[in-house]
């Protein structure tokens, strides 16, 4: 991890001259969302191997870690790792068994705990991580046999409803609220999670047809069908929303909903939008402040693409959208899109002052489809930027780091400590961010000046013939978990 540090501050100092020409410089936001999500389902963007004997699990680990070395390197800072897969989890549950990508077989442990690794790896990388939870889709009907005792079939049928092949949990029963708060919960209260993403928190897909007749003739009361349906996701989030705020207030609560929430002034949804198509009112959450961020599937193209991610924008109510970009579709076995497409998609995102963008999926990131990596690490991404600020959480900043020490290490590198702030651990604690700049003080609102990111540990490895030589200065700030950064401390040498 030195060497990486090490190498980041050096490849900087190199690059800062040339860097400073560079006409994207002025749209680099210090704060953006970076997310991408990470399928878990069948193994498509990890695991590839199967943790069946010790050696396995270690590939397996290794290749998560390479992935999320990949990611780094592009200066992704948000993971949105998929962790409920289809009534199946990648950690041990009291509530459902595991899911088969990890070992081939559900209801089979690994070995080791892939959320904990997978939390602290990314953590050390300077990224975020939230649990993706699949939430309203339980599982295939052919694969009911093969889940055990611990299937949703198994321990609670009556909230399971049968829709096109496939099992579902129906949003009308009380019960599904109950069940999903005490997944949620369950890894909340263990995990050291940044975040918790809902998927599919809607109706299915033809919802006219969902067989839940008999749910709303008992729970209705008289409502219209479609605003019942609605109100029974709405009371499903903002549950869970204020229990997980009750445990951790900082932990970002988000969803992935319909890329279009309804028909707009500018442009039509034809018929395929979150409100009307599949019960989900997305903006109203906003409205009601029950989510933090949304990030709508936004896999669209023109007129299908612009004009809804401006009414996203008008209708945030001061919470963060960020644009879910199909770049699956960059693939020449999809819709052959040109880099082009996404590059116009991108810069609008930024220029409308949205919160972000998050990909769609992994691999056709690190696969570096169309060039795709290779832009952002060059050019649309060139520099770090931390996620954003979640002022409506906690708008305090922590204190300033103090008390800085050196110790000369035998690789030729220093290690740079300073004092752990204790005074936020009830708020989750801090994490630190370095700036290097060949101004003096170092100005830390600059995204370019950033060299070392969310760093879990008060230390830092940097070579001091190396600041010496270039002229570079260092400054140490802290930042809580609502993304609130202290003043700098200015390192004097």
């Amino acid at each position: 991890m030195r060497k990486v540090l090490l190498a980041t501050l050096l490849l900087w100092s190199l690059a800062t001259s040339i860097k400073a020409q560079l006409p994207w410089e002025a749209e680099a936001p210090k704060h953006e969302l970076r997310a991408v999500w990470v399928t878990t389902l069948s193994g498509l963007d990890w695991p590839r191997t199967k943790a069946t004997s010790p050696q396995s699990i270690e590939r397996q680990k290794q290749e998560l870690c390479q992935l999320l070395d990949q990611l780094q390197s592009c200066h992704i800072n948000t993971v949105l790792l998929q962790t409920r897969v289809r009534g199946s989890v990648i950690y041990p549950s009291s509530t459902e068994p595991w899911d088969q990508c990890l070992t081939g077989s559900y209801d089979r442990s690994p070995g080791y705990d892939p959320l904990a690794f997978a939390i602290e790896e990314t953590h050390r990388r300077g990224m975020e991580l939230h649990a993706w939870i699949v939430t309203i889709p339980a599982f295939k009907v052919e694969v009911v046999k093969r889940m055990g005792n611990k299937s949703l079939l198994k321990t609670h049928p009556e909230l399971l409803r049968k829709h096109q092949g496939q099992y579902y949990l129906d949003p009308g029963m009380p019960g599904t609220a109950d069940y999903l708060s005490r997944m949620v919960n369950e890894v909340v209260e263990r995990y050291d999670i940044d975040g918790i993403h809902f998927d599919y928190i809607r109706y299915p897909e033809q919802a006219n047809s969902f067989p839940d007749g008999t749910t709303y003739k008992k729970y209705g009361n008289g409502k219209n069908k479609a605003q019942w349906r609605r109100d029974n996701v709405t009371r499903i989030v903002r549950r869970i929303y204020g229990e997980v705020k009750a445990k951790k207030p900082w932990v970002v609560m988000s969803c992935s909903p319909v890329g279009k929430y309804r028909d707009t002034r500018r442009y039509s949804s034809r018929g395929w939008n979150a409100y009307d198509a599949v019960n989900q009112d997305a903006q109203g959450w906003l409205r009601e402040g029950i989510q933090d961020a949304l990030f709508p599937m936004m896999y669209f193209t023109g007129d299908h693409f612009y004009p809804f991610a401006a009414d996203w924008q008008e209708g945030c109510y001061g919470r963060a959208v960020a644009p879910g970009l199909g770049i699956y579709l960059l693939h020449p076995q999809e819709r052959n899109w040109t880099l082009q497409e996404i590059s116009r998609q991108l810069h609008y995102i930024r220029q409308q002052g949205l919160a972000g963008q998050a990909y769609f999926r992994s691999k056709f990131l690190t696969d570096n489809t169309k060039g795709l990596m290779d832009y952002l690490r060059q050019t649309f991404y060139a520099y770090p930027a931390l996620p954003i600020q979640y002022t409506w959480n906690d708008s305090i900043a922590p204190a300033a780091p103090t008390g800085f020490s050196q110790e000369e290490l035998p690789d030729g590198l220093t290690l740079l400590r300073w004092n752990a702030d204790t005074s936020e651990n009830g708020n989750g604690g801090v994490r630190y961010n370095v700036y290097a700049s060949r101004q003096k003080p170092v100005d830390t609102k600059r995204a370019e000046n950033l060299v070392a990111t969310l760093l879990p540990t008060p230390e830092y490895s940097y070579s001091r013939l190396s600041l010496l030589l270039n002229g570079v200065h260092l400054a140490v700030t802290a930042v809580d978990r609502s993304g609130n950064e202290s003043e700098a401390a200015q390192l004097k040498y």
